[in-house]
């Protein structure tokens, strides 16, 4: 603890030795732990929670908010998965409106462009739009990597069979063969 009474440091995210790569984990002879995703069923009638009245209210411009889609988008991708029990819906909900609200801020950039008008001086500034997309892509991309940290937790299988590399070995090798 602090002198002014605050807790600091302790671990942050991204801190420490960065992972192995599975190909170096391979090469150790080391276990090395990949996402198995089942093969995508088609599930009818299963039970998705409802959307809330937020993620599909009218918006000032008068358009539709996307959020109710990328909701049932994204409980659609866990369900295949089998992990929407796992994921609160509440974190869904969130990434679903950070990401339309993205997609909003890309839209207002397209339409008047990266630059505003300055509402004293009038003098060129950066739009406002640009910062708020790269405050909510931002943030969506932290939701997701929550969000798929789950799957990946949960779908994860021990890899049993040759690297990637040896199979591009044994493709160069093949073709040296036939050009002879």
């Amino acid at each position: 603890m602090a002198k002014d009474g605050t807790n600091r440091g302790g671990s942050r995210i991204g801190a420490g030795r960065k992972p192995k790569s599975l190909h170096d984990k391979i090469q150790a002879g080391q276990d090395a732990q990949v996402i198995d995703l089942p093969t995508p069923t088609n599930l009818e009638g299963h039970v998705m929670p409802p959307v809330k009245k937020y993620l599909k209210a009218k918006q000032k411009n008068g358009l539709e908010f996307d959020a109710a889609d990328i909701f049932k988008e994204t409980w659609e991708w866990l369900v295949e998965r089998g992990c929407e029990k796992l994921v609160n819906t509440q974190l869904i909900e969130q990434y679903a409106i950070s990401v339309s609200r993205w997609i909003q801020c890309e839209e207002c950039i397209s339409k008047f462009g990266f630059l505003a008008r300055h509402p004293t001086t009038g003098n060129a500034i950066a739009s406002p739009y640009v910062s708020m997309s790269h405050d909510y892509m931002k943030q969506s991309s932290q939701l997701w990597f929550q969000i798929f940290q789950v799957v990946k937790e949960n779908n994860a299988t021990t890899y049993q069979g040759s690297t990637p590399q040896d199979d591009v070995m044994e493709r160069l090798l093949r073709s040296r063969k036939g050009m002879n």
